[in-house]
């Protein structure tokens, strides 16, 4: 958009380059699976050409088990995890023998708005947002105050005052507090971001983390962040940086309805919960990240989602660009502390098998982002049988991202041991780290 003053709008590309687009890469010998992540390091560090459509993919062979990879990167502008996961359904078959698709309609571009046409746009949008502000405003307000139980307090100010109390204590006067009165604690990762990557992946099988959930009272979800409290506490203890106080991880939430317009957007809210980092014991831990995804959840549930994810586009993105880059050539993230440590993200994914061309998709990896102030995300898909873990690090903030990794599938046997549970699947033998698959053990990097 001209000067920035309004969000960009999407066009099709009337000179779409199919080739720039879809790119090959064959690992030299042995074709390990760390010289895979590697790859994806290299190719995820590097920005996007914003002159062309925000997506590339990457067919990856030359792995020594005989399989072959393959990469899609796409700018969190365009989609999120959710429609990521529709992305793979369109790019995959249910079978492996589904016939080839025929010819679709002939794609048609739209003309590329001119300048005076994008201006006029603009003024429209800049003199409408005034009252649609007002407008969230007011239903945000009344959302607060309702769910809290804040039904008899008239006039907006004293409306949005009484809400705003309860929601602090979840709407009880003795609830326990859920906004933070404290930043995260500092951690070697909650630093300025440097432009390198480094990835690491690991799976494990969803039935061991059901038996966990069965024998512990929690959910799937509070196992999987107990297992990342756990990893991420035995990571900080070899590093002699263990904070006393808990990490604070943000979970993204999808707001799909299924009923939007539009599937290819981002509807994401979020919340943030405590990772009782500091806890020795590991039910305690299982327990404490229940009870604080619970109180997160709450949260959420009292503030209308859609209606923060709405005033979001009331910003004007000049003054919005501009500050991130201050912040960022200020290195400011290494100078205060931060909301939050990481994030952690669970995508629900496809429960049965897809295909590409006949082969069989085996693993889903996912790859997601860091940003300054927070330089490791984990981020965690469901497939089939078993949970695929991805971790994406800053190069320098987190050089041994893999040895990260194994502590997290560690952290499950620490959890089997001392729930009593019984193994659904066997863990697979111990293998060497850094993903590197001994040719007798081809799937050792599940």
């Amino acid at each position: 958009m001209p000067f920035g003053l309004d969000h960009p709008y999407w066009v099709t590309d009337p000179k779409l380059d199919l080739d720039f687009h879809i790119r090959e890469i064959h690992l030299a010998k042995p074709g390990m699976v760390d010289q895979l992540a590697d790859q994806v390091s290299r190719i995820v560090g590097r920005p996007m050409d914003r002159t062309r459509p925000l997506w590339e993919v990457y067919v990856v062979d030359g792995l020594h088990s005989g399989r072959w990879a393959l990469l899609t990167k796409y700018h969190h502008a365009t989609i999120d995890g959710a429609a990521g996961q529709l992305m793979l359904k369109i790019l995959t078959d249910p079978d492996a023998d589904a016939p080839a698709p025929g010819s679709g309609p002939l794609w048609v571009t739209e003309p590329v708005p001119s300048t005076v046409e994008l201006l006029r746009r603009t003024a429209v949008q800049l003199a409408r947002n005034p009252f649609k502000a007002m407008r969230i405003q007011a239903r945000l307000v009344g959302k607060v105050a309702h769910a809290a139980g804040v039904n008899s307090v008239s006039g907006a100010a004293g409306q949005a005052g009484a809400a705003v109390k309860a929601v602090a204590r979840l709407g009880r006067p003795d609830g326990p507090r859920i906004f933070p009165t404290t930043q995260a604690p500092p951690t070697p990762w909650n630093k300025s971001i440097t432009s390198h990557r480094r990835f690491a992946m690991r799976t494990t099988s969803l039935a061991n983390v059901k038996a966990l959930k069965n024998a512990t009272g929690g959910t799937v979800n509070d196992i999987v962040m107990a297992i990342c409290a756990g990893g991420l506490r035995q990571y900080l203890l070899s590093h002699d940086a263990l904070p006393e106080r808990p990490l604070r991880a943000m979970v993204p939430v999808s707001t799909r309805t299924g009923d939007e317009d539009d599937p290819w957007t981002n509807r994401v809210s979020a919340l943030v919960a405590e990772l009782p980092t500091n806890c020795a014991d590991p039910l305690e831990r299982i327990a404490r990240c229940s009870e604080a995804m619970q109180n997160a959840k709450r949260t959420l549930d009292m503030v209308p989602a859609d209606e923060l994810v709405d005033l979001t586009q009331l910003s004007t993105p000049v003054l919005t660009t501009s500050a991130v880059r201050l912040a960022s050539r200020l290195r400011l993230a290494d100078r205060f502390a931060q909301p939050f440590n990481l994030v952690i993200s669970n995508v629900p994914g496809p429960r049965q098998p897809r295909y590409i061309a006949g082969a069989r998709l085996c693993h889903q990896f996912p790859v997601s982002i860091v940003t300054d102030g927070q330089g490791l995300n984990i981020t965690v898909v469901s497939y089939l049988d078993r949970l695929d873990f991805g971790f994406i690090a800053d190069r320098d903030l987190v050089p041994d991202v893999w040895d990260l990794a194994d502590m997290h599938i560690d952290e499950i046997g620490r959890l089997f041991e001392a729930s009593g549970a019984e193994w659904v699947q066997p863990p697979r033998p111990p293998h060497p780290r850094r993903g590197r698959v001994r040719r007798d053990q081809p799937d050792a990097i599940c």
